[in-house]
């Protein structure tokens, strides 16, 4: 059985060896790197899984990397950053960040947030005993394919941003709390992190509304959640 392979890009060596350590332990084949150059050099020529990623590095930092990484690649990054205030959080997530620890973190928050990031991008389907295809006027989702269109078109999406839409389409007309949709699209893991609904139905405002500023399908339900429209 094929390892899962980790790249760890961080100028702190200490951490750096830490994070390699703990991971090699637990059965991940680990690749490092100390800047956003480097990193990017060893994406292209490895088969890497997940990317975690610090964002203040020399010679490229962590949010220029996950743009080059986005140009090319769906593949999971997860910030490790000492920058721990909200914008920080939300500027890396709209760059394609599927997930952010800030700086001190504990090594079983961090391996519990790999594999739920993982479990993410496996685009595995949950929907033996559901319709396989969900469909709202030009909107169409098929579960199997993992596939969506808009009036026949196909829309890009990342594994996460897919997941969200099939569970909030699956449950179309329901207003769902912030935590009730962390934790069955993130996983039981997550539950306080609002920043990251807030950016991801933006993104899918972006894709699949008319006009995104005044959405018809993804509604904010103001003090509880969101709701796709019934």
């Amino acid at each position: 059985m094929n390892k899962t392979t980790v790249l760890v890009v961080d100028d702190e060596k200490s951490l750096l060896d830490f994070v390699r350590r703990n991971l090699e332990v637990r059965g991940y084949q680990v690749f490092t790197a100390a800047n956003g150059l480097e990193a990017l050099a060893v994406f292209q020529s490895e088969n890497i899984d997940l990317v975690i990623l610090d964002l203040m590095m020399p010679h490229m930092d962590g949010l220029e990397t996950i743009r080059r990484i986005r140009q090319s690649s769906l593949v999971p990054v997860v910030i490790l950053s000492a920058l721990g205030q909200e914008e920080d959080k939300i500027q890396a997530l709209n760059l394609g960040a599927d997930d952010y620890l800030a700086k001190p973190f504990g090594i079983g928050e961090l391996l519990a947030r790999l594999q739920a990031v993982l479990r993410r991008s496996q685009w595995i389907s949950q929907s033996a005993d559901t319709e396989n295809r969900l469909v709202h006027g030009d909107l169409t989702l098929d579960q199997e394919r993992h596939t969506v269109t808009l009036a026949g078109e196909l829309v890009e999406l990342t594994p996460t941003e897919f997941m969200l839409l099939a569970y909030l389409m699956k449950n179309a007309g329901k207003a769902l709390p912030h935590r009730v949709i962390l934790r069955n699209v993130w996983g039981p893991e997550y539950g306080d992190e609002i920043e990251y609904l807030r950016v991801y139905i933006g993104r899918l405002r972006q894709r699949i509304e008319a006009n995104p500023g005044a959405p018809q399908l993804l509604l904010t339900v103001r003090g509880i959640g969101y709701s796709f429209a019934g």
